[in-house]
């Protein structure tokens, strides 16, 4: 367990930085028509911003040399 979170870290940190931010755009900006598919709803701002973020701070983790070799 401690070897996968290590290993993940970036994507946790990232998940969690973009789930605010995608809560605070809701809050901020948010849809007035309520027709908009991520922003009319809280949790779909939430979710997508998790995801966006967790994908950005995914591309700057480094790749172990034994595991990037093997491919």
């Amino acid at each position: 367990m401690k070897k996968w979170l290590n290993s993940n870290k970036l994507y946790l940190i990232g998940s969690l930085v973009g789930a605010i931010g995608g809560y605070i755009y809701w809050q901020q900006v948010g849809c007035v028509s309520g027709t908009c598919a991520i922003t009319s709803k809280p949790l779909n701002s939430t979710l997508y911003g998790s995801m966006m973020g967790a994908l950005v701070f995914g591309m700057f983790k480094k790749e172990d040399k034994k595991e990037s070799n093997q491919a």
